[in-house]
This record gives structure tokens, C-alpha cells and sequence, in this order.
């Protein structure tokens, strides 16, 4: 009797073993699905389903559809579904679509909106709003936390828009201050560190201020960005201060980028701190603005830093000292860096030659032309001298001719490696070189087409249709775009834990991240398929940008690699922060095998790029990560 006991109480927890994620029903599937098919007319039938659940799945997956024709019901639903969660979505879905229809469907609900409805209505007009409507967000007043954080982010996206003026600077300029949320100086501060022309004066203080002693580092590293609009003898030694106080490596990479606003001899002490700074992403922000900014007659102030860290910082110095010297020793020091290094070094190399100066553009020339060729080098570096090479094109547009380059990229494009191909193509379309004086015959552009299969050569092949156009004196092309090609795999959904946690082996350290399948479930089941047949095993990191990202998964490792497939662009609400795993793509719906880790919040990708998990623990490793480190697996962690 105990031993039938046991048996029935095994049974019954058995049963009632919950699912592994929401995707059991198979309604809500049906949603992805037609998302993924981008199936407006059912998607909007079901925007009147008698459940709160499938009305509030619709709606969002029309944020992804992004459909006009969806603009009114949205409308309808935002001013009249009885559920909130439905009507927050409305809005986010209407600011993501965008158009005269969205903004007519959204102003009817700013001032009859619950406030977690409001304030996502404020944001999605910043997505949206015209200029004729731009009064009734100036006017707005947000007399709470929500709706002040809804019209900050509303104001960002406008700034975004190149639609800000001097009455939203100063809005901005109060959000700075402490007394707000977190929310909202996160967004006045990136306002100011994404806008490119301030209207309006008086927010200094509050700017300087959010920079040196903000309680929050993501909001410290925005506002300092924002120092580009100040004057550098009032910038320049808070600035210094700011670096040398700070133990966030992140914090003293703003402080030194931002210097590429001003001349170098104005901020030299503090670059120079950054570049034997001991963290490499510092030295390498740090030799990234002495490539901008860089002062011949500093010369020898660099010449012998006593560089500590990656042969990134050494690159670009060498590509600074190519631009502006005329010290026979230096071209010397490249030629030989370049025979002698390989993989990510040589690579950086040739770029760095690219970048040379008028007494060296012939030896620079005939290095890079012999090299284009030489198909026994890496991906990496076949794309890094194609790329060094048109650079040099408009460098010495006026000193070698055109058709010599022309020579080299019609034996690109015919017979070389397909990236490099569509680099060579891009120069060829360029107004300011003028190839239409030199190639008549466009002959070898029709013949590569046929070298391109999609959706995998997409972005390589882009340049090529542009460059035919050009060449023959015609608009420029409609892009092509990815057709629907990859569906979801539900069986392999429905083995992803709702928190399924993936474990991520590199050559620097471990990192763990968890998964969002029930958000993404397209790039969630594309990941976790491509880990599970060990894709990601021994892939490089091709990518990294201080402060940004840091960004793998390229079967090429130059950043150019796909495989035959593309996925669908999957948006939701949330936001990109520090830790965020998000599809890389080349344009909405064309995300495939390659993906980055966020290094802080990055507020400009949200609602652009499908975000599909978020770090849990190792965000250090992510953040030591340099270009040539190495994946050496990704497994799922089993609980």
C-alpha cells in the first residue's frame, strides 16, 4: 500500500511538471510563427482574440512586423483594449512601425492613458512625431517618475531624429540632475552623448556635474560623451580628473574618446595616460583618437611610448605615424611588422598602410596591390588589404591614378575572395573617385554576380548591384532584401528551459548568460542549435569596439561570414544594457550566425537589434575580450 502510495505521488508531480517554456501552447506558437512570416492580416485578427494573453502576444509581434496597415487597430487597441499589458504593447508596436498613421494613433491616447500606457505612448511618438507635432511633446508635463522617464527616452529618440532644439536641451538638462530616476538621467545623458549639434545653452553645469559624481557608471560614461560640445580649455582637465578618479575602466575610455573632438595638443597629457593605460580597451580608445587627431609635431612624444598592451594600440599608432610622417624608418617598420606578423596583426597592419601619407602612397600601393591577390592568407587579412586599399584609393586619389587601382579590383571582384570582392565594388561606386572615366566594359560586375549565392553572400553582393548601377549611369538599386527562409525549430524550443542558461568558454575566462526564449525564441532556437552542433567552437572574436561591444560567431572571422539562411528580426521591449546578447545584423531580418555581448547600456540599438539573453556572471571576461581571442565552446548549462 505505501509502495502504491509512492507510484501515485510520482505520477502526480510527474503531471504537473510544468512546462519548459510558454511555447507548449500552441496558440502562442501560431503568433511566432506568423511573426516570423510576417503575417499582418492574422496577426491583427487576433489583435480581437477574447484573450488577454494572445491580444497582448499579437501586439508585440507587430512591433517586429512593423505594418502601416496595422496602424489603426493598433490605434484601437492602444485607446480601447481592457488590458494595460495589451495597451503598452499597441504603443511600443506603433513607435516601432512609425509613419503619419502611427502618430495619428498615439496622440489620441497621450492624455487618456493610464500612466504605464503614457509613458510608452511619449516614447513611441519620439520614434515617430513629425515636426508639425513637435509642440504637443514640448508641451507635455510629466509630473511623475513613469512619465518623466517616458519623456526623456522620448526626447532621446528625437535627438536620434536630429529633431531636437534648445527647449528639449534644457528639459535634458534638468533630467541630469539627481533627484531624477535613474531611468531618466540615463536618457538625458545619452541625449547629450548622441547629439551632434546642441541647440541651446546653460546645461554645462548640470553635464559636468553628471559626469564627475553620478551614483550610476552607465549614466557617469553618456555624459562625459556629451563633453564634445564643450570648449576643450573648459573640458579638457575635468576630463583628466574624471580619468585618473576612476577605477571603471569604462569610464576612462569616454574620458579619452571624447578628446577626438579637440586637437591633440589640447588633451595630449590625458591620450597619452590612456595609451599605457593597463587595460587594453583603454590604450586602444586612447590610439583610436591619436589616429583622428594626430599632431606631426608630436612625433616624438609617441614615437617610443612604452606601449603594455595588444597589437591593436601599436597598429593604430603605426597608422598615425604613416598619415603624418615622413620618416623613411617608420615605412621600414611597417613593411617588416607586416611580412613578419599574421592572422588579426597582419590584418591590423594592412590597414594601418592604408592610412599612409603622400611620401609613402606608391610603396603603400605596390605592397597592398601585390597582397590583394594572395589567397593563401586569412580571411581576415584578404578583407584587411582590400579594405587598406581603397582607402589608400581616396587617400591618393590625386597621385596614382585611378586605373591602376581599377587593375587590381576587376581581379578582386573576378577572381578574388568574395568580401574582398564586394570592398573593391564599394570604391568603384564612389562619386569622389569617378570610375566612370576610366571602366567603360562592366562586363566582369555582371560575371560576378554569378560568383554570389543568397541569402549568404547578401552583404557582399550589395556592393556589386550598386557599383553596376553607378558604372552604367543608372539610379542607384533598390536593395535586395532576405525573403523568409529559416523557420522556428519548436522542437528544439521545447527542450530550452524558460531560464535556460548557456556557458561560454574563451580564451580570457568562462562567461554564463541566460537566455530569453520566450522573447526570441528564433534567435534563442538559431543559437542554442549552432552551440549544440559546436558552430561556435574555435571561432575568433572579430570585433571590438571599447565601451561597446564585443562580437563573434563569423565562420570567415572578418566579420563577413554567414551561412545559407537568415532569421527574422525578433523586437521587444527591452532595452540594451551592460551584459545584453544581441543578433548582429546588416538590416532588419538578416541576422544569422554572428552575435555580441554589450559592454554598457546602448540605447541606440534598442528597438533595432533582437536582443536574445543577457550576462549572468563572467561580464569581466566579456569585457577583457580582444579581436583574435578565442570561443573555445558554448554549452548549455543543464539544471
Amino acid at each position: 500500500m505505501r509502495y502504491a502510495s509512492w507510484i501515485l505521488l510520482l505520477t502526480v508531480w510527474v503531471g504537473c511538471t510544468p512546462p519548459n517554456n510558454k511555447f507548449h501552447d500552441e496558440r502562442i506558437r501560431e503568433i511566432y510563427d506568423l511573426k516570423d512570416r510576417r503575417s499582418t492580416d492574422t496577426l491583427l485578427v487576433l489583435l480581437g482574440d477574447i484573450s488577454a494573453q494572445i491580444r497582448n502576444e499579437a501586439a508585440m509581434a507587430l512591433a517586429s512586423v512593423q505594418d502601416s496597415l496595422a496602424s489603426n487597430r493598433l490605434g484601437t487597441a492602444l485607446l480601447e483594449d481592457p488590458d494595460e499589458a495589451v495597451r503598452v504593447n499597441a504603443a511600443f508596436a506603433l513607435g516601432q512601425t512609425g509613419g503619419y498613421q502611427a502618430v495619428n494613433a498615439l496622440l489620441p491616447a497621450l492624455t487618456t492613458s493610464p500612466p504605464h500606457v503614457t509613458r510608452e505612448v511619449l516614447e513611441a511618438l519620439g520614434k515617430s512625431v513629425s515636426k508639425s507635432d513637435l509642440g504637443i511633446l514640448l508641451s507635455f508635463e510629466a509630473k511623475d517618475t513613469l512619465l518623466q522617464e517616458g519623456l526623456a527616452w522620448a526626447f532621446y529618440r528625437l535627438t536620434l531624429r536630429k529633431m531636437a532644439d534648445s527647449t528639449v536641451t534644457a528639459r535634458m538638462a534638468e533630467y541630469l540632475l539627481p533627484a531624477y530616476s535613474y531611468q531618466t538621467r540615463l536618457a538625458a545623458a545619452h541625449y547629450f552623448s548622441r547629439t551632434q549639434q546642441l541647440q541651446g545653452k546653460g546645461y554645462e553645469e548640470n553635464l559636468i556635474a553628471a559626469a564627475k559624481g553620478d551614483t550610476r557608471s552607465e549614466v557617469r560614461m553618456a555624459a562625459i560623451n556629451g563633453f564634445r560640445s564643450l570648449a576643450p580649455e573648459r573640458s579638457v582637465e575635468i576630463l583628466r580628473w574624471i580619468f585618473k578618479a576612476s577605477a571603471d575602466p569604462r569610464i576612462r575610455i569616454s574620458a579619452v574618446r571624447v578628446c577626438q573632438n579637440y586637437p591633440l595638443k589640447d588633451c595630449f597629457p590625458l591620450v597619452y595616460d590612456g595609451l599605457v593605460d593597463s587595460v587594453e580597451l583603454v590604450a586602444v580608445a586612447a590610439s583610436e583618437v591619436i589616429i583622428q587627431r594626430m599632431d606631426a609635431s608630436l612625433y616624438d612624444n609617441l614615437r617610443d611610448a612604452p606601449i603594455k598592451t595588444s597589437f591593436r594600440t601599436k597598429a593604430n599608432l603605426l597608422a598615425a605615424f604613416l598619415a603624418t610622417s615622413s620618416d623613411q624608418m617608420i615605412w621600414q617598420k611597417a613593411e617588416v611588422q607586416y611580412q613578419q606578423s599574421a592572422g588579426y596583426e597582419k590584418a591590423a597592419i594592412a590597414n594601418a598602410i592604408g592610412k599612409s601619407g603622400k611620401p609613402f602612397y606608391r610603396k603603400a600601393f605596390e605592397l597592398l596591390s601585390r597582397e590583394a591577390m594572395n589567397t593563401k592568407e586569412l580571411p581576415v587579412v584578404q578583407t584587411a588589404v582590400a579594405s587598406a586599399l581603397t582607402q589608400l584609393n581616396r587617400n591618393a586619389h590625386a597621385e596614382i591614378p585611378n586605373r591602376e587601382f581599377a587593375s587590381i579590383y576587376q581581379q578582386l571582384i573576378t577572381g578574388g575572395d568574395l568580401a574582398a570582392a564586394g570592398i573593391a565594388a564599394s570604391a568603384l561606386s564612389d562619386p569622389a573617385l569617378d570610375f566612370r572615366k576610366d571602366i567603360s566594359d562592366v562586363s566582369f560586375l555582371e560575371k560576378a554576380r554569378q560568383r554570389f549565392t543568397l541569402p549568404k553572400d547578401l552583404e557582399m553582393l550589395q556592393p556589386i548591384e550598386i557599383a553596376l548601377a553607378y558604372l552604367a549611369g543608372k539610379e542607384k538599386p533598390t536593395l535586395i532584401k532576405n525573403t523568409y527562409n529559416h523557420p522556428i525549430d519548436w522542437k528544439l524550443i521545447g527542450s530550452i528551459q524558460q531560464d535556460q542558461q548557456m556557458e561560454i568558454k574563451t580564451s580570457r575566462g568562462t562567461i554564463v548568460v541566460v537566455l530569453y526564449v520566450e522573447e526570441s525564441p528564433g534567435a534563442v532556437s538559431n543559437f542554442v542549435a549552432l552551440a549544440d552542433q559546436h558552430y561556435f567552437d574555435k571561432r575568433f572574436v572579430h570585433r571590438v569596439v571599447p565601451n561597446f561591444v564585443v562580437q563573434t560567431g563569423c565562420n570567415r572571422g572578418d566579420g563577413y561570414g554567414s551561412e545559407d539562411y537568415s532569421i527574422r528580426s525578433e523586437f521587444s521591449r527591452r532595452r540594451y544594457t551592460t551584459g545584453s546578447l544581441g543578433m548582429a545584423s546588416a538590416g532588419k531580418d538578416t541576422e544569422g550566425t554572428q552575435w555580441f555581448i554589450a559592454h554598457s547600456p546602448t540605447p541606440h540599438l534598442d528597438g533595432g537589434y533582437t536582443i536574445f539573453g543577457e550576462v549572468v556572471s563572467g561580464q569581466e571576461v566579456a569585457d577583457k575580450l580582444q579581436v583574435g581571442d578565442i570561443i573555445e565552446s558554448i554549452t548549455r548549462v543543464n539544471k
